[in-house]
């Protein structure tokens, strides 16, 4: 077997213009396990309620965080695609779910080379219908109607695999070592209802304030339950005391309830406690984007800041750290054999 890896993040804009941002919203918004209503609302919704309005205000959004390089997500990924290369034995590809690099080229590529054999790794650590189960199912699809062959290994969520958090510990230490009144880790938010579609028990998500405290078969697919772990395991290998830490939620849409609490709420917050020193991880994304660039080290410092805190730190995703590098490496190697 003919064996290779695949690395599947978000994706971006091809640039922040406003037709390259409406196309890059079509296409997110309309997928089904991301706006997850009747199709026919959903295009309505899409068509007549965002894209008017939206492109524009989240285009200026990315100008922001535009770099020579492009998307600062994209950027990123195409380095950490190359570091994992030189580390690996067997070819590693590099596709956005949603727009470019696109995932029928790489899988077309893949084929070109003759791959029987694929190791999928979303490069997201906490399962989310929204993200890593989309980037999947895309991935199966683009396969099985173009390169029917292949078989698909998925590598599973990592919110608390060793390699995973001892990359992240340690490229949060610098600034740990700094000192700081609080640590907030903000995750990407969902709709609730989505933590319930995905439960499979269907009964157990939700179902209770302390439904994330005990392993659950229902925790296989539950992005809040996964992002405790994640908390707990760094909290522990940072030592991180009792007291001095929380975790949110950022980037809610629309008017359904989201996961709590929710980020910006918080960021208001905090200095009304006496926290003046503020630490922010976001572990959802291995590489800096506009979620955590714009939305928290821009707009969420103004918040802090506004309300009476005195100094912000973002803590930069794992990007391409060494060990983050080594550890999807590791993660490739153990598939290559």
């Amino acid at each position: 077997m003919k064996r290779a890896a695949l690395l599947v993040n978000l994706g971006s804009p091809d640039s922040p213009s406003v037709p390259h941002v409406r196309r890059y919203l079509r296409e997110f918004l309309m997928d089904g396990r991301v706006l997850d209503v009747n199709p026919i609302a959903r295009f309505f919704i899409v068509h007549f309620a965002i894209l008017p309005s939206r492109p524009k205000q989240s285009a200026e959004a990315y100008q922001s965080v535009w770099t020579p390089a492009g998307s600062p997500l994209v950027a990123i990924s195409r380095e950490v695609r190359d570091q994992v290369q030189a580390l690996c034995p067997v070819p590693v590809e590099l596709a956005m779910r949603y727009q470019n690099p696109s995932i029928p080229d790489a899988v077309a590529r893949l084929k070109a080379q003759g791959i029987d054999e694929l190791l999928l790794i979303p490069l997201f650590p906490h399962f989310a219908m929204s993200s890593f189960e989309t980037a999947v199912e895309r991935v199966r699809e683009v396969v099985a109607r173009t390169a029917p062959g292949m078989k698909i290994q998925v590598q599973p969520p990592f919110f608390d695999r060793p390699d995973y958090i001892t990359a992240l510990v340690a490229g949060a230490r610098e600034y740990l070592d700094r000192g700081f009144d609080h640590l907030l880790f903000s995750f990407h938010g969902l709709p609730e209802r989505h933590l319930r579609k995905s439960d499979p028990t269907g009964s157990h998500c939700l179902s209770t304030p302390d439904c994330c405290s005990q392993d659950r078969p229902a925790h296989a697919t539950c992005y809040r339950a996964q992002s405790f772990k994640t908390v707990a395991a760094f909290v522990k290998a940072a030592g991180v005391a009792e007291g001095k830490y929380s975790v949110s939620f950022q980037s809610r849409l629309g008017r359904t309830p989201w996961l709590r609490p929710y980020t910006d709420h918080v960021l208001e917050e905090l200095p009304k406690q006496g926290v003046k020193r503020l630490l922010v991880i976001c572990p959802a994304f291995v590489s800096d984007c506009l979620e955590t660039i714009e939305e928290i080290g821009m707009r969420g410092r103004e918040t802090f800041l506004g309300a009476g805190g005195k100094e912000f730190d973002l803590i930069p995703c794992l990007n391409q750290h060494p060990l983050w590098v080594k550890a999807l490496a590791g993660m490739v190697k153990a598939f290559a054999g």
